[in-house]
């Protein structure tokens, strides 16, 4: 059976960047679990837009920073913060599609 990413970071969460973008948080509990997504690329720009169905040009970083064991994404708000039709203003709910994530 295929690792998902839920299994092996302690954390995964998105959360406001501002009025025009978001930011994901993966961290992980230890250096092996941290290495091994860092070496596979499982995250990379390419698969963030795969994932978000969102242009390349709309995922701006990914940010793999060792010393917190942690990745950073960010993105482009589809539709800036408390706009009509905005529906996360905190952001707090866009970390789902990253959940099932297989390695």
């Amino acid at each position: 059976m295929a690792q998902k990413l839920i299994d092996l970071a302690d954390v995964v969460r998105s959360k406001n960047a501002g009025p025009f973008e978001l930011t994901i948080d993966i961290i992980f509990d230890n250096l092996e679990d941290y290495n091994l997504v860092k070496e596979k690329a499982v995250i990379t720009r390419e698969k963030i837009a795969d994932l978000y169905q969102v242009p390349l040009a709309d995922v701006k970083d990914v940010i793999y920073f060792e010393p917190a064991r942690a990745i950073k994404v960010t993105l482009k708000r589809p539709i800036p913060a408390g706009s009509p039709g905005e529906r996360d203003v905190y952001g707090a709910q866009q970390h789902a599609p990253l959940l099932d994530l297989e390695l």
